[in-house]
C-alpha cells in the first residue's frame, strides 16, 4: 500500500504514511524496529508479524472510566445527523489510518462497525450496509479482515451472560447477533471468528447453577460452529480467556481451563485460542506461559497484543511496550510454528488523557516497534541455539535407556520405583537449571550483542 485511502474529509491531517527510518530516527512518526520487507528467518517482518487493528479501542472509545466522563471529541463523530453517518465516518476513518499506519488487517465486534437498531432486524440491515461498504474499502486498500466477533455483552440486557444467561429469550437475542456476525465475517473473507465470554460467568454461586450455564454455553458455541461451517466458513473460532472483570469469575479463566473445556465437550478441533497479554495478567499468569500452553495443546491461534499494570487490578489495556516480553512472545509463537490465519491484534487503547490527533498513531508505532525487536530477538535465539541446546540437554536423560522407554509408555510404575530405589539416588536430582545465565544471553540479545 503506498497510498492511503481517504474519504470526504481526512481525521489525520498532516500525519502521512508513517514509513521506517531506523533506530537513529528523531521522528515519532516513524518506524525505528519495524522494516515490513525486511527478512527475518525465511519470512518478512510483516508476514511474521501479521499486525491487526482493533476497530473498537480505536475509533470506538473515548476516554470514559468509572470515575469521568469521556475525553475524546473525535472528528468522526462530530456533527453527524444521525448513528449511521457516525458509523460511515467512522469506517472512513479506520482505513484512512490503517493505510497510514500500513497495517493491513483489522478486527471489528458487530456493535463498533455498526449501531444498534430498534429491533434485530433493524440492527442486522445496519450492520450489513456497513459490511458493504468496508467490502468496498478493502477491496479498494487491500487490507483485510482478521476476525469479526459480536458484542454480546455492552447492552443492560446481557448484565446476567449471554450463551449462559438464566432467560432462554436472552440467550436467543444473542444468537440473532452472533449469527449475523458471523454473516458478516464471511462476507468480508474474515480468517477467523473471536467469542470473548465478556460476562459468560457468575458474581455469586448462591444463584448460578454452574453445570447448566456451562452446558448451555457449550450448546451455543457448538450450534455456532456448525452454523458457520453450513455456510462455508472454513477458519478457526477462537476463544479469548480472561479470569474475571466484568464478572467475579468467568468460565474461560486462562488458556488451561478452555483447553479443557474445549476438550471436554467436544470443540477442539474447531477451535483455537486468542491469547491477549492483558488477561494473562489478570490470571497471574506471563503472556509467554499462556502462549506455551496453547501450543503444548496445538490449540495456539491468535494474539490480542497489549500490556496490563501490575499495580492495577483490572483490564488496562496499554500498548505493548517491554522488548523483553515482546521477546518471550515471539520465542514462543515462533516455535509453535508461527501465525497461520491468527495474527498480532492490537486490542490496546491510548490513555484517557492522550487527546492529542497523532497519539493514536503513536501508541502503535510503538507497539509495533517492541513486536519488531522482540520477533528478531526472538529468531536469534532459534539461530545461534545456545538456549534451545540447553533446554534439550537438560531433558537427554528421556531420549535413551529406561528414559525414553517411560517416555514412550513402555515401562509400569513397579519398574520405575525399582529403578528408583536403585539409581543411586543420592547422586542425582541437583543439576543446575542455570536461569542467571540464560537471562544473561537474553539481555545480550535485547542490546544486539
Amino acid at each position: 500500500m503506498d497510498n492511503y485511502y481517504l474519504g470526504k474529509k481526512e481525521y489525520f491531517p498532516k500525519i502521512g504514511k508513517i514509513k521506517y527510518e531506523g533506530p537513529k530516527s528523531k521522528n515519532p512518526l516513524a518506524f525505528k524496529f519495524y522494516n515490513p520487507e525486511k527478512k527475518v528467518g525465511k519470512k518478512k517482518m510483516k508476514d511474521h508479524l501479521r499486525f491487526a487493528i482493533a476497530y473498537w479501542h480505536s475509533f470506538c472509545a473515548d476516554g470514559v472510566d468509572p470515575f469521568g466522563a469521556a475525553t475524546m471529541a473525535h472528528p468522526w463523530n462530530q456533527g453527524v445527523k444521525s448513528p449511521m453517518e457516525g458509523a460511515e465516518n467512522k469506517m472512513d476513518a479506520a482505513f484512512e489510518f490503517f493505510t497510514k499506519l500500513g497495517v493491513d488487517l483489522y478486527c471489528f465486534h458487530d456493535r463498533d462497525m455498526a449501531p444498534e437498531g430498534e429491533s434485530p432486524a433493524e440492527s442486522e440491515k445496519n450492520l450489513f450496509t456497513m459490511v458493504a461498504k468496508a467490502k468496498k474499502l478493502q477491496k479498494a486498500t487491500g487490507v483485510k479482515l482478521l476476525w469479526g466477533t459480536a458484542n454480546v455483552f455492552t447492552n443492560p440486557r446481557f448484565m446476567n451472560g449471554a450463551a449462559t444467561n438464566p432467560e432462554f429469550g436472552v440467550v436467543a437475542l444473542a444468537a440473532t447477533q452472533v449469527k449475523a456476525a458471523i454473516d458478516a465475517t464471511i462476507e468480508l473473507g474474515g480468517a477467523g471468528y473471536t467469542f470473548w465470554g465478556g460476562r459468560e460467568g457468575y458474581m455469586s454461586l448462591l444463584n448460578t447453577d454452574m453445570k447448566r450455564e456451562k452446558d448451555n454455553l457449550a450448546r451455543f458455541l457448538t450450534m455456532a460452529r456448525d452454523y458457520g461451517r453450513k455456510q462455508g466458513f472454513k477458519g478457526p473460532f477462537y476463544i479469548e480467556p480472561k479470569p474475571m472483570e466484568p464478572t467475579k469469575h468467568q468460565y474461560d479463566y486462562d488458556t488451561e481451563t478452555v483447553i479443557g473445556f474445549l476438550r471436554y465437550y467436544g470443540l477442539d478441533k474447531d477451535f483455537r485460542l486468542n491469547i491477549e497479554a492483558n488477561h494473562a495478567e489478570l490470571a497471574n499468569h506471563d503472556f509467554a506461559h499462556e502462549l506455551e500452553c496453547a501450543a503444548a495443546a496445538g490449540l495456539f491461534g491468535s494474539v490480542d497484543a497489549n500490556r496490563g499494570d501490575p499495580r492495577n487490578g483490572w483490564d488496562t489495556d496499554q500498548f505493548p511496550m517491554s522488548y523483553q516480553e515482546c521477546a518471550l512472545a515471539m520465542y514462543a509463537i515462533l516455535r509453535a510454528g508461527g501465525f497461520s490465519s491468527g495474527g498480532l491484534n492490537f486490542d490496546a487503547k491510548i490513555r484517557r488523557n492522550s487527546v492529542d490527533n497523532q497519539d493514536l498513531f503513536l501508541g502503535h508505532i510503538g507497539g509495533m516497534d517492541s513486536f519488531a525487536v522482540g520477533l528478531e530477538v526472538a529468531q536469534r535465539i532459534i539461530d545461534d541455539g545456545l538456549i534451545p541446546a540447553f533446554t534439550k540437554k537438560r531433558y537427554a536423560s528421556f531420549n535413551s535407556g529406561d528414559g525414553a522407554r517411560f517416555a514412550k509408555g513402555q515401562m509400569k510404575l513397579e519398574e520405575l520405583a525399582k529403578i528408583g530405589s536403585e539409581g543411586g539416588y543420592k547422586k542425582i536430582g541437583l543439576s543446575s537449571g542455570r536461569q542467571e545465565y540464560l537471562e544473561n544471553i537474553l539481555n545480550q540479545y535485547l542490546l544486539g550483542l
